[in-house]
């Protein structure tokens, strides 16, 4: 059974980089239609692998795109910067498809640095991602925002505004 309230990969994401990101993105305040950098990852996105069928929604679940006939999930990514975010983004879609009877791999793609990571899924990763998606309950329906950090990466961050202004 699928917890009812359904996370995002990108919440996951945004746990591992900023708890202040996640609960204002949560809030649907978004800020990413005003960030270059957003913009430079999109085109990255947009202009590699070309035939293959990208955004695909599987039971509300946007992944990049999907190997029908290896079972493989994968996550275009512009850069390693925060490449932890990224490996539990894909492992809690590869979490949520085994819950629904499916056990599939995955691939983080860098195309920008012609890179891939493999991704499995063990008991111990679904231990954490169960304790993970608690927390993230937690702070999304906590009323007051988490603090800002202070990270080498929040200047390059589409909500920098809202935390440094």
């Amino acid at each position: 059974m699928i917890d009812k309230l359904k996370l995002t990969g990108v919440q996951i994401n945004y746990y591992f980089v900023c708890k202040r990101k996640l609960w204002l993105f949560s809030k649907n305040i978004t800020m990413e239609h005003n960030s270059e950098f957003v913009e430079i990852g999109l085109l990255i996105h947009n202009s590699t692998y070309k035939r293959k069928r990208k955004e695909i929604n599987l039971d509300g679940i946007k992944i990049d795109f999907f190997e029908k006939n290896s079972g493989l999930i994968h996550e275009i990514k512009k850069s390693r910067a925060i490449e932890e975010a990224h490996i539990w983004q894909l492992k809690y879609y590869l979490y949520y498809f085994k819950k629904l009877g499916l056990n599939l791999k995955g691939k983080i793609d860098y195309p920008a640095l012609r890179k891939t990571k493999e991704i499995n899924l063990n008991d111990t990763d679904i231990e954490k991602l169960n304790k993970i998606i608690k927390e993230i309950n937690l702070i999304i329906n906590d009323k007051k925002i988490p603090q800002k950090i202070s990270k080498k990466f929040c200047k390059k961050c589409s909500y920098f505004e809202l935390c440094y202004a």
